[in-house]
């Protein structure tokens, strides 16, 4: 109960998943440390707590449950990737677990994040289908990031006074992207320090939603084509 709270996940660099199919996920990552059912799965032959179902409805978050879960360990701060993804202050879960996702499957296996929602929050891990078992994390001042870490070409995104996307040639090297909360997008101090800032033209409305915007632009700077 204790690492449904965020203080509690940071102190023992722990998290817990819901469902067979995260269960599955951790186990075949070995981010899995134990598993806790009313039964012990065939898939898993490890450290296992068995538990009364009324007990076990407790830990859940979701009205429909296989009622499985497992205790998983952190991943670690390596940033080692040619292709990462900085988030500026993303609030709504959804819409991180939808960046998460799209980054494992585009090529973006390291993530830098500053004033973001908590990434082993249940609805972020629930939303991102497994792909938090792919990824690296760091929590850190993205001002200081980008300073230390100058190997990388930093695109920014900017709505309003962006290049169109369409017009954006990707360049080979190493690769940062960054994006902003969703009401007021990049701070204009990390848009000075890109190389250039993208936006993505639109037919009869104004923005997309973050999730849906992020996932665009990984798919078209993704390094494999």
């Amino acid at each position: 109960m204790k690492l449904k709270q965020k203080k509690y996940r940071e102190r023992e660099a722990l998290f817990l998943v819901e469902g067979e199919h995260l269960v599955k996920e951790a186990i075949q990552t070995n981010a899995c440390v134990k598993v806790i059912g009313t039964v012990r799965p065939e898939y898993w032959t490890g450290e296992m707590i068995l538990l009364e179902q009324e007990l076990l409805e407790k830990l859940t978050d979701v009205e429909s449950s296989s009622l499985i879960f497992a205790v998983c360990m952190k991943a670690d701060a390596d940033i080692a990737h040619d292709q990462i993804l900085l988030l500026d202050g993303i609030q709504d879960p959804g819409n991180l677990g939808t960046l998460l996702r799209s980054a494992c499957a585009f090529g973006f296996g390291g993530i830098v994040y500053e004033n973001t929602v908590d990434m082993y929050n249940p609805k972020v891990l629930r939303a991102t289908q497994g792909a938090i078992f792919k990824l690296t994390f760091k929590e850190d001042s993205l001002t200081d990031f980008i300073n230390s870490h100058p190997e990388y070409n930093y695109i920014g995104t900017d709505v309003t006074s962006g290049k169109p996307l369409k017009d954006y040639k990707p360049t080979q090297g190493k690769l940062a992207l960054i994006l902003g909360n969703e009401g007021n997008g990049v701070r204009e101090d990390l848009l000075r320090k890109t190389s250039i800032n993208l936006k993505i033209d639109m037919k009869d409305t104004e923005s997309l939603n973050v999730g849906v915007a992020g996932s665009i632009l990984m798919h078209y700077l993704r390094g494999e084509k």
